[in-house]
């Protein structure tokens, strides 16, 4: 290239870098706008979490079960649930999945009771599908329970949920503290449950016996004993065999004290003001409420009629279509620091009143009583942010570092005002460290393999183990209060992390679909402190990556891969999932890389006339294989994250090639 062309096409190339600049901008501009929009008048955000069609399946069961089956909202909890079935006849836990026998199971007994007859198309072929997998005696434990509570086969042929593990004491390795928050909060009511076997009997025509491939009132195991002559999951029958023998005649003499003690944990833990009902999650809610049936507390009592109302707050109804559906729970803390962020990498000024409203709004929520994790974990000041509304009792890691890094995008005022609430998070996010260096979610150390051996624990969700997406998080949030590399909470972190790589390079996903969510979390957190990005494990990450892109230039990646992992990173590409591929990248420093440029080129031409992505996969996790979830805020904020950091690099290089071509530009003909 001569002297007199190489200007010529320096600026040429700077005209280019311009115009996509422009249209980042462009692009950022309606994707911030479009999220302050959905801000609430308080000023914080909260998208709606759909789960599967098991929350509407179970809110019609518990009807049913209070006598109410004639509610007018189990009409149009079935209009959702007939809306829902897939072609084969099933419903599945994530759109487009596999036939989910429990799910399909309690879909289809709602059903019945709305007063559907077996006879019509869409239920025989539910039927067909359903025994086809096993019939009504595959569900799981906690199916069953249901089907007992409504008479459709005995307590018999649950399992054993013992109320005298109360009495246990927090070194015995079988306590309630052992096992998950989440499973606590089901234990506890389902024992009380269990304790008093309440039976509300149904008419004929609400029945599925014809679900039933044997007789279901034919005695069997909670499950099949192994082969091997010893095995913990042959300990744990045996203990629930004899469990049943000694109810049978009556040899429970501590079972009052320990119900007693039950329904008082369960009180305590769902007090108006404090929480939202136990654990702030729909399952357990529902428990309490089945509890007060039990007990025989009358419908017009105060607690009764608050703890439905918790439920009825969880339910949606579209009177257009006439259907309603409800959320497992409400996101509230978790879109409001998501969004805070996302507004923060869009350019959003740090003390503009939707950051500065947003942040006090978050610290109005700061946890400052002790909760669970107290039990297990003594000396440590109550800190942190939990992921609902009111849910004092349960703060979670991902919460409280998520809200640590939305305080630090803040403006320098609101920050110096934070401080106290962000000491005492940091003091209880390292205090919440696993002994193998990793973080869960709401307790520590809660990695007893042994407790999965349980028979009312074939719901995949009995622990709580250190996961390499939350270890990753928190070391990202506490990168911005000067935690580094050769800290020491930093350096058994980044072990934990190394030591959990899969083969590809991925990291897997413990809170989301599933190994671009790992992936892209982990790259995040290693650079956040100051891990070297050019080291083999980082590029193979980032290679897996790259090799996992679709052709469109996005990312997806279905629920699926929980099942299957060689279909990583597999699937139709999705606005959220593409965004955290790209934040993976420009992590380790791929922003000038083709791949990083196809993908932001995907989001900018996919962006809807709001602002904002159309997402329908499920992307959010609950429990891998057995529960997922649809934030309708991912497609808003992450997307928004990618661009605005993109967007950032390439307004410094376009800035540098401008002062280039000024230094070499010829003096002017005239």
């Amino acid at each position: 290239m001569t002297r007199a062309t190489a200007p010529a096409a320096a600026l040429s190339l700077q005209a280019r870098d311009l115009d996509w600049t422009q249209e980042l901008v462009s692009s950022l501009d309606r994707a911030r706008n479009g999220l302050l929009a959905l801000r609430e008048p308080d000023g914080h955000w909260c998208g709606e979490l759909q789960g599967d069609t098991i929350l509407e399946s179970e809110f019609v069961l518990l009807l049913a079960f209070l006598g109410r089956s004639d509610d007018s909202r189990v009409l149009r909890a079935a209009n959702y649930l007939r809306e829902k079935q897939q072609a084969d006849g099933s419903w599945s836990n994530y759109v487009g999945g596999p036939v989910e026998i429990s799910v399909s199971v309690k879909a289809y007994f709602a059903l019945k009771i709305a007063g559907d007859a077996a006879d019509a198309p869409h239920m025989k072929r539910a039927a067909a599908v359903i025994r086809a997998n096993g019939g009504a005696e595959a569900t799981n434990s906690f199916t069953r329970f249901y089907l007992a509570l409504l008479g459709q086969l005995p307590y018999s042929a649950c399992p054993s949920v013992p109320a005298e593990l109360m009495l246990l004491p927090k070194w015995f390795a079988f306590n309630i503290y052992a096992m998950s928050a989440w499973s606590r909060t089901i234990f506890v009511p389902l024992s009380v449950v269990d304790a008093h076997k309440p039976v509300t009997q149904l008419p004929d025509s609400m029945h599925i016996r014809e679900l039933f491939l044997d007789s279901p009132e034919k005695p069997r195991w909670p499950a099949k004993p192994t082969a091997k002559w010893f095995s913990w999951t042959n300990f744990f029958l045996g203990i629930d065999w004899m469990m049943k023998k000694v109810e049978r005649f009556r040899l429970t003499p501590l079972r009052g004290w320990a119900v007693r003690k039950a329904v008082r944990w369960m009180r305590e833990r769902s007090r108006d003001g404090e929480s939202d009902g136990i654990g702030a999650i729909f399952p357990p809610i529902i428990y309490h409420a089945i509890v007060l049936k039990a007990l025989g507390v009358p419908a017009n009592d105060p607690e009764m009629q608050w703890v439905l109302k918790q439920l009825e707050d969880l339910g949606i109804e579209d009177e257009e279509a006439n259907t309603l559906r409800f959320q497992p729970c409400k996101s509230p803390v978790w879109d409001t620091a998501l969004s805070l962020i996302g507004a923060a990498d869009a350019g959003q000024s740090p003390d503009s009143e939707e950051i500065t409203t947003g942040v006090q709004w978050l610290l109005d929520r700061e946890v400052r009583t002790s909760g669970d994790w107290s039990k297990t974990l003594r000396g440590i000041e109550p800190g942190g942010w939990f992921f609902e509304y009111r849910n004092t009792h349960y703060p979670d890691v991902d919460d409280t570092a998520m809200v640590l890094i939305a305080l630090a995008r803040a403006g320098h005022a609101t920050r110096a005002a934070s401080l106290p609430a962000v000491h005492r998070a940091i003091n209880w996010l390292v205090a919440m460290q696993n002994t193998n260096g990793g973080w869960g979610a709401f307790d520590r150390n809660i990695e007893n393999e042994v407790l999965t051996k349980v028979p009312f624990a074939d719901h995949n969700a009995m622990l709580d183990p250190a996961c390499p997406d939350i270890t990753a998080r928190t070391l990202e949030s506490l990168s911005h209060y000067g935690y580094r590399i050769g800290q020491e909470p930093v350096d058994r972190a980044v072990k934990f992390i190394l030591s959990h790589q899969e083969e590809s390079g991925a990291w897997f996903g413990r809170w989301g679909v599933n190994y671009i969510y790992g992936t892209w979390q982990v790259l995040v957190g290693l650079a956040a402190v100051g891990f070297d990005m050019t080291t083999p494990v980082v590029r193979r990450a980032v290679r897996w990556l790259k090799d996992v892109q679709n052709a469109d230039g996005g990312w997806g990646e279905s629920c699926k891969s929980y099942d299957d992992p060689t279909t990583a990173g597999v699937g139709e590409s999705t606005a959220s999932q593409t965004a955290w591929a790209l934040l993976g990248l420009l992590a380790a420093g791929d922003a000038e890389s083709v791949e990083v440029r196809a993908g932001v080129e995907y989001l900018v031409g996919t962006q809807n006339s709001e602002g904002t992505w159309d997402e329908e996969p499920f992307t959010g996790t609950g429990f891998p294989r057995v529960f997922y979830l649809k934030y309708h805020m991912y497609p808003v904020y992450f997307p928004l994250m990618a661009i605005g950091r993109y967007a950032g690099v390439e307004g410094r290089k376009v800035e540098s090639r401008k002062v280039t071509t000024d230094r070499h530009r010829l003096p002017s003909a005239s």
